[in-house]
């Protein structure tokens, strides 16, 4: 046993010498930009989570739903009912199979747009999600090198997560941090509905 812990010791000392090398070299502060993508569900949960630990800082914080704002979500009535100070902006028209309208569909993002855009040139936030904003880009109703740009002149200490499927290279290339979420089983396709606290 005193072998075994002996071990377990050396390689933990290892580990954190590792550890706190890295951090020593990490010396840039600034905001990053976070994709979370891929196939998995619990991207926008994943950019709450974050939303969540900023407020917890006292950081002021701006939200974008692109697509979602139909149905309530548990996010949308934790935000509006004990988050009123975040800075919140949802499309409103739900997804883009049940409006069916592409050209209402684009008219809505851009209006939307201009709201992310402001919240993006403004300095007093910290943190500003743009949820599902890979599908405007996917199906092209906004233009890329508008977008990419907005996330590269906000400001310095502006930190950007950006949630959805798709939507080509342009924002994997300038985000600092990508995690891509992969679909390995999803209750809904054994017939399960989606729950409240959960999926809604």
């Amino acid at each position: 046993m005193t072998d075994k812990n002996t071990r377990h010791k050396k390689s933990m000392e290892k580990q954190k010498a590792k550890v706190d090398d890295k951090i020593a070299k990490a010396d840039e502060e600034r905001g990053v930009v976070i994709l979370l993508t891929g196939d998995g569900k619990g991207k926008s949960s994943s950019a709450f989570g974050m939303v969540m630990r900023s407020i917890g800082y006292g950081h002021k914080v701006g939200v974008v739903q692109f697509i979602k704002g139909v149905q309530l979500s548990g996010e949308e009535i934790f935000i509006r009912d004990k988050h009123p100070e975040v800075d919140f902006y949802q499309m409103g028209t739900g997804f883009t199979w049940n409006t069916q309208d592409r050209d209402s569909d684009i008219a809505a993002a851009e209006r939307t747009w201009v709201e992310a855009e402001r919240m993006l040139q403004d300095d007093s936030l910290r943190l500003v999600v743009l949820d599902e904003l890979t599908y405007m880009l996917a199906y092209k109703y906004l233009d890329e090198d508008t977008i990419l740009n907005a996330i590269k002149n906000r400001p310095r200490e502006m930190s950007v997560i950006v949630t959805g499927r798709g939507g080509g290279s342009g924002i994997r290339e300038v985000a600092d941090t990508v995690s891509e979420i992969k679909d390995v089983k999803h209750a809904f396709r054994a017939g399960v509905k989606a729950r409240q606290g959960v999926d809604l």
